[in-house]
């Protein structure tokens, strides 16, 4: 069995929508938490965030994984002004500028459910570097967590990655927010 990444387009949206499927967190957020924040990702609107994603598709904002053909996972990732809740979620201690379009944010991933534990989010994660750099991109991002020694991060807290994938594909740490999260960047 092989993992595949492809970039997104307008083509795809319905293997996207397979991977999320129809129940569970993934399915109602429909990735849109970053790009709404907190009350608009949990209000009963999930037909509205799933145009909003559509729209992202189309644009070319995200990455596939397939396994032997079939669409196992989902990445998340686009221009970081994209995404105006990370200025409330990892922005402590930092001074750059928020909007600047030449930094892209890995903000999510998804893996299909019967199919995690299979390095899915490792190789989206190592995929999103060439995505990022054929969007234009001068630096990506992304806000993965970092447990510490001996604990575990809830399930639901995961969908922006660990730190040891970001580190394995080549990301660099540049700050810390917190105890438990990071802000990796890898500059290309």
């Amino acid at each position: 069995m092989s993992i595949s990444l492809r970039p997104v387009d307008a083509a795809c949206f319905d293997d996207v929508q397979l991977v999320f499927g129809t129940r569970g967190q993934a399915a109602r957020c429909q990735c849109q938490g970053y790009r709404l924040g907190w009350y608009d990702q949990h209000s009963d609107d999930v037909a509205g965030r799933r145009e909003l994603l559509r729209d992202q598709v189309i644009e070319g904002h995200g990455l596939l994984a397939y396994l032997d053909d079939e669409p196992v996972g989902w990445c998340s990732l686009a221009p970081r002004r994209d995404y105006p809740y990370l200025r409330q979620t990892t922005w402590k201690g930092r001074s750059e500028d928020k909007d600047d379009p030449d930094v892209w944010a890995v903000t999510c991933f998804v893996t299909r459910a019967g199919c995690r534990k299979q390095g899915v989010a490792r190789a989206l994660a190592v995929g999103t570097v060439d995505v990022a750099r054929d969007g234009g991109a001068r630096t990506v991002e992304a806000y993965p967590m970092k447990p510490a020694p001996g604990k575990d991060v809830p399930w639901g807290e995961m969908h922006v990655g660990s730190l040891g994938m970001f580190l394995a594909a080549g990301y660099r740490v540049v700050h810390t927010p917190s105890l438990r999260r990071a802000v990796v960047r890898y500059d290309l």
